[in-house]
Formats: structure tokens, sequence, C-alpha cells
């Protein structure tokens, strides 16, 4: 049983462990080793405390909750933040505890999320994610499609980042119906 849910305030503490121990184990050989130690819990619940429980209309985070009661991931969205014509959304953030991955929860988070840009009027959405992170087929089964490529840096790393995008929001949103 998993519970899709508005992230509130007091989450802050429990967004920050998912987001910490996330990046730690899925970005392991792909960022710097030295960076991802460093992480620290309290800097990430200061931030998330910050920015929770919502940013404005089809902005916000969701939280998904696992039988036990925990917040077992949460995915974060709202305006589009890159300027790619004809995607009014963003996903900024999707992370899932590793014991929490397969399980379908991924998908929900994603959908509530792609509801909640319908309902604040953003049609369209689009995700980015690096070009060597293992999970990014995700986004395709979802019905994203890559529609563009950026070099970057981060972290002292040559990285590249893809966009997986939705023109219609509509059927992403309709994925918390698929079984």
């Amino acid at each position: 049983m998993v519970l899709i849910r508005d992230a509130q305030a007091g989450d802050a503490t429990a967004i920050a462990r998912v987001h910490v121990a996330s990046w730690q184990s899925t970005y392991a050989g792909m960022l710097p080793a030295k960076y991802l130690a460093g992480m620290s819990l309290r800097g990430a619940e200061a931030r998330w405390r910050g920015s929770l429980p919502d940013r404005g209309p089809g902005s916000g985070t969701v939280v998904a909750v696992d039988g036990d009661g925990t917040v077992a991931g949460f995915c974060s969205f709202g305006p589009q933040r890159r300027g790619i014509d004809g995607f009014a959304g963003e996903v900024y953030a999707l992370y899932l505890h590793d014991d929490a991955k397969g399980c379908g929860m991924g998908r929900l988070l994603m959908a509530a999320s792609a509801e909640r840009m319908l309902a604040g009027g953003f049609r369209s959405g689009l995700v980015w994610c690096l070009s060597t992170n293992p999970t990014r087929w995700f986004y395709e089964r979802l019905g994203g499609v890559r529609i563009a490529d950026r070099p970057g840096r981060f972290a002292g790393t040559e990285i590249l980042e893809v966009a997986y995008g939705w023109r219609d929001l509509v059927p992403l949103a309709g994925q918390s119906a698929v079984g």
C-alpha cells in the first residue's frame, strides 16, 4: 500500500533523507565520490524546509508514503527553468529509497506531479537527468521523448544531461490509474 500526497512542512527531514541516500547510491561512479560523501542531511533538510509545502499553482512536491508511514520517495515540480520551447512545466527532482524502486512508486509520483502541473495550467512538461543514469529509461517507459542534450560541469566533473519531454501531460497524469 502506497499513499501519494502533497508534501507538508513536517516532511522536510524525511525528504532530505531520501534525497541524500538516493544521490549517494544512484550517482556513485557518475559524480565525484568526495562530493557524494560530503552531502549533508542537515543542509538538505534546511533547503527542503525552505521550499515546502508548495511554491504556487502547478508547483510543489509530492511524497510516496509506504505502508509503515515512511516517506519512501518524492517528486518536486513547477515551471520549466531552462527555456525549451513547447514545455511549460518541469519535474525538478524524482528520488526514491533504493528498496522502493521497481514497485510503481516512481510512476505514481510522476503521475501525481503531472496532475498538479495540469491543475496549475501547465499542459506540457519535461525532466532533466544525467545521460549516464541507468534509470533514465524509466522516463521513456512513461511516454517521455528525448528532446534535448546539455553538456555541463558539476562538482568539477564534465556531465551530459538529457531532457525527456511530454507535449501533453494528460497521458502521464493517467499513469496513476495504470496497474
